[in-house]
């Protein structure tokens, strides 16, 4: 089994540049936006998580049925 480290990365990265970005945004007084810039960081990474869920069941799945 591949482990990539490079996604949990990617996650951190998107995380903490959302986070900038939602500081900023609240500083500049449009605290609408920086929600809404939260909320679609969070679906980016959550549509991310579901494909990376998506591909360790397909390898269980591999594994027990030994395909």
């Amino acid at each position: 089994m591949d482990i990539d480290v490079s996604a949990i990365f990617q996650i951190a990265g998107i995380g903490i540049i959302i986070a900038m970005i939602h500081t900023l945004l609240k500083q500049m007084g449009k605290e609408e936006v920086a929600h809404w810039v939260t909320v679609i960081g969070f679906v980016v990474v959550l549509f991310m998580v579901v494909r990376l869920l998506n591909d360790l069941f397909q390898e269980i799945k591999t594994i027990f049925l030994f395909q």
